[in-house]
């Protein structure tokens, strides 16, 4: 009998990645597909899983033919417990060996600390922070871009889109930022309520990097926007160490942007990852063959 396959599956709110490796680890091949967060729809998500693995797959000179001996990994922005774990395996398009998934934050800090004991706090389009202690994961936050995902590029570009229409109304002020925004989403805001009505949290995280020029600049709402993304982080790393974290891995587009405007203070207590969450992703679905 063949040996088994193993995919690891980082699935965000902007892109998916696939690792596939073999039952010693070593990376066959990778690939990438569009957002994958279940709340985008099951069916979505596994458009761009395997829009992913068929990139790993090629790479690695394999076709789908190998998947029912292939144990996946999903790591997976949107997944809230168990409910949701059984609702991405019941709808796999394809036939796996093995199907174990979890929070992209938890395969996230299983690769960040190769399986051992750590924290992370993701920045990216969305935020979360995850905790293993003793082997037992516990999530911080992420519960979604509407009520949380605080210290975000998400939440950030949001913030961004409410405070350009406060300036143009006058009832906040108005800066080369809220200006520069308002521009960018149609001039006036019947255009911004047009751009808000489909538009999702990678929409509104596309706008996190002008908000950090203008900021960079000294424009004042840029800076206030910025501070508070950053405060949001800090506020996540004071209950990680409060739980007794051995060290925080801060991850994710943002999050390492943002450093700069933390306390000096953060930077002793943040260690540098081992792994990425595909890393995490392929460890979860090693995981399915040791049980």
């Amino acid at each position: 009998m063949s040996n088994p396959l193993f995919l690891g599956i980082d699935g965000g709110g902007t892109r998916c990645r696939a690792r596939l490796a073999d039952h010693a680890g070593v990376t066959l091949g990778e690939g990438i597909g569009g957002a994958a967060n279940i709340r985008l729809g099951l069916d979505v998500a596994w458009t761009a899983i395997m829009e992913a693995v068929d990139g790993a797959l090629a790479q690695a000179g394999l076709t789908r033919e190998v998947l029912s001996r292939t144990h996946i990994g999903l790591g997976l922005a949107g997944i809230t417990g168990v409910a949701d774990q059984q609702r991405v395996a019941a709808s796999a398009p394809v036939p796996f060996a093995g199907i174990l998934s979890d929070t992209d934050a938890f395969t996230a800090c299983l690769g960040a600390h190769a399986g051992a004991d750590g924290a992370i706090l993701i920045s990216g389009t969305g935020s979360a922070a995850q905790i293993i202690i003793g082997g037992q994961g516990r999530g911080i936050g992420g519960w979604g871009f509407e009520v949380s995902d605080l210290g975000s590029g998400a939440a950030m570009g949001r913030d961004a889109v409410r405070a350009a229409l406060l300036g143009y109304d006058g009832l906040g002020p108005e800066t080369g930022l809220t200006r520069a925004v308002m521009e960018k989403l149609g001039g006036d805001p019947p255009a911004v309520v047009a751009w808000v009505g489909p538009a999702r949290p990678g929409d509104y995280g596309s706008l996190a990097p002008m908000v950090l020029e203008h900021a960079r600049l000294g424009d004042a709402v840029g800076e206030r926007l910025v501070r508070e993304q950053a405060d949001h982080l800090v506020m996540h790393i004071r209950r990680l160490l409060e739980l007794g974290a051995p060290g925080i891995c801060l991850m994710g587009g943002l999050g390492p942007v943002l450093l700069e405007w933390m306390p000096p203070w953060v930077g002793d207590v943040l260690v540098a990852p081992k792994g990425d969450a595909m890393a995490g992703g392929v460890l979860l679905a090693m995981r399915g063959v040791a049980r």
